[in-house]
Parts: C-alpha cells; sequence; structure tokens
C-alpha cells in the first residue's frame, strides 16, 4: 500500500478541531498538534501550510484519540500553562484553572512587595498557586505543603523548572506541616465538591485525583478544617484566602467568622460567581 500523501498543517487542525467537542476545540487540537511536533506555539501560525508527514501525523492521531476519549489536554502534553507560569502537571495533581487567578490577585493585593512576609499555600498540588506567589513577591518566603508525595515531586520540579527559589515543600495535612509557625498569609484552592456530586464522573474531574476534589457530603469538610485552624497559624493581621465553589461563599463566610476572622469578604470570578472567600486574623 503506498503512504498517503502528506496532509498541510491547516487542513489537519481543521479535521482534528472537527472531533473533539466544545469551544476549545481549536485551541486543544493546536496544543496537542504542537506537543506532537514538539514545536513552540509562536511556530505555527507560519507553517500553516507546511506538509505534516505521515510519522508525525499518526503521533499526533495518538494524541487525538486519547482526548476524544476525555483524557484532559493538560495530562497528554503534561504540562500547563497558569500566571505566568509553565507546569509539570500529571494524575497526581490537579489541572490549575484560570479562575485560581483570583485567589493570587486577592493574596498578592494584601502581601507586601517592598519587604519580606511569609506565605503557606496549604494543598498546592501543582504548586501553581505557591510558585505565582513567590514569583510575584520574591522578598517572602512561601511554604507549599500537599498530603501527597507525588505531588509534591511535582511542585518541586516545577520550583526548578521556572526558576523559583524562595519556595520550601513539606508534605502534611493542611496545618499540621506549620509545625507551630504563623505566616502572614495563609492561601489554599482545597478540595470543596460534594463526595455524591455527578459533575465528578464527567468531563475532565474524572481524571483527576477525587481526593483533591472533593470533600464530604457537603464539599466543605476540608475548609472547615483550614478555616478552625486558621488563627493559630496566621500572625496577627494575617489573611486567609480561600477559593471554593460558587455557590459557597455565604457557608464559608461563617465559617471564617466562626473562627474568629474579621474582614470576612467573598470575592466574585469575571462571571460575577463567588470564588474566593478570606477573612483576617485580629491584630
Amino acid at each position: 500500500m503506498s503512504a498517503r500523501p502528506d496532509m498541510l498543517l491547516r487542513d489537519l487542525l481543521a479535521d482534528a478541531a472537527a472531533q473533539l467537542p466544545g469551544p476549545e476545540a481549536r485551541h486543544e487540537a493546536e496544543l496537542l498538534l504542537l506537543h506532537a511536533l514538539q514545536r513552540p506555539r509562536s511556530w505555527l501560525f507560519a507553517h500553516a501550510t507546511d506538509p505534516v508527514g505521515l510519522t508525525d501525523r499518526d503521533n499526533f492521531h495518538a494524541l487525538l484519540a486519547r482526548r476524544v476519549a476525555g483524557e484532559p489536554v493538560a495530562y497528554i502534553t503534561g504540562q500547563w500553562g497558569f500566571w505566568t507560569l509553565q507546569l509539570e502537571v500529571s494524575p497526581a495533581t490537579l489541572i490549575p484553572r484560570p479562575e485560581t487567578e483570583l485567589l493570587v490577585e486577592q493574596a498578592l493585593a494584601r502581601l507586601p512587595a517592598d519587604r519580606p512576609c511569609t506565605i503557606a499555600d496549604l494543598g498546592t498540588g501543582s504548586g501553581a498557586i505557591a510558585l505565582a506567589l513567590a514569583r510575584e513577591r520574591p522578598l517572602a518566603q512561601v511554604l507549599a505543603t500537599d498530603s501527597s508525595g507525588e505531588a509534591l515531586a511535582v511542585a518541586k520540579r516545577n520550583a526548578a523548572r521556572n526558576a523559583v527559589s524562595n519556595v520550601a515543600f513539606a508534605q502534611g495535612s493542611w496545618h499540621a506541616p506549620l509545625q507551630g509557625q504563623r505566616v502572614d498569609l495563609i492561601a489554599s484552592n482545597p478540595p470543596y465538591i460534594a463526595s455524591d456530586d455527578p459533575h465528578l464522573a464527567r468531563g475532565d474531574l474524572r481524571f483527576e485525583p477525587s481526593t483533591a476534589l472533593a470533600s464530604g457530603q457537603d464539599g466543605l469538610d476540608d475548609i472547615r478544617l483550614i478555616a478552625d485552624g486558621a488563627r493559630a497559624h496566621l500572625l496577627p493581621g494575617g489573611w486567609l484566602v480561600l477559593e471554593h465553589g460558587w455557590d459557597q461563599g455565604a457557608a464559608i463566610r461563617a465559617l471564617l467568622q466562626q473562627a474568629g476572622l474579621d474582614e470576612v469578604e467573598t470575592v466574585q470570578d469575571l462571571e460575577q460567581r463567588d470564588r474566593v472567600t478570606l477573612g483576617r486574623r485580629p491584630a
């Protein structure tokens, strides 16, 4: 059998995008093709009419088949962008979401840029929050914690990959690795989905670590633990900043107030949904 003729890159992308659902189909096809070809995104636009050989097409189609089966692009390529960082991700970590950048923004607004401070990122996963804060606040000392050794290994590699040196890592559940320390700010994107939520069996969530997604019947078990321990690990005037689900703002404000925090408020994302709740330990 003779080899199939080469296809133009633009035609290959169009065919692939037609196989993928949703508004991100074209973007996802591009990411998979660039990964298969080991090319940067800047290369794509100047080579739309280049032919793509059979071997490269086969490699691309193998990746595409995994995405058609539902596997997240981030796990297929092994990397994902967040803030100004390019991060390694794996099935041991959550895939960083754009909405988590709101948590980073809210934390940065409460952290001094001109003097040292201390930060803890609880449940760091890939290290996305810890590394973004450390990059933007080079005078800060950041502690990134996670109960998963596999996730911490990924986070450590991401620190090296992005040349962020003002981050330390510790394994343990929530406040335990702080070992009596007090910090200026605690940030966390903890599990907050109810354990019986049907979304856990759909889409990308099927492939992500369930322990990083679900937290009890109402999704708030881990947030309760974080809120209850916050005062003991915050310096006077220090902040707790939490990401959560769109319908949990009122419940989490109540938890932070019960935990003795002041200036409690919920910040909405670009779609006007409750996304980040924060509170301050009284000075």
